[in-house]
């Protein structure tokens, strides 16, 4: 079995982590205006004995630099505002980000 959860990403390109299980995937990303953030919905499999790992991501908007590491993971876009969101996730730690990554979230419900 499997089901989808829900996870908030600051807008301020802080990397955030997520304790998530192995085989997790993202399903969708987009702008909440009533929340001001990006969420990310994430299938993940309900198996009690299936091993967490920790996978981050960040939110960049249109224009900013990213490493050439990261993976893109989908666009969000603000529907009453210029805005673009994109969220990448990082396939490795890079030099700075390790004390923003250190970061868990729980999964709003």
């Amino acid at each position: 079995m499997k089901t989808i959860h829900k996870y908030g990403l600051e807008l301020s390109g802080d990397p955030v982590a997520l304790a998530l299980k192995e085989g997790s995937r993202v399903v969708r990303c987009e702008y909440i205006v009533a929340e001001k953030r990006v969420c990310l919905w994430v299938e993940v499999p309900l198996k009690v004995d299936i091993p967490e790992t920790t996978s981050t991501f960040c939110v960049v908007r249109s224009g900013e630099p990213i490493a050439d590491s990261y993976q893109y993971v989908d666009t969000a876009v603000d529907p009453f505002g210029p805005e673009a969101y994109h969220v990448f996730q990082l396939t490795q730690e890079q030099p700075g980000d390790s004390a923003d990554a250190s970061r868990s979230w729980i999964h709003a419900a």
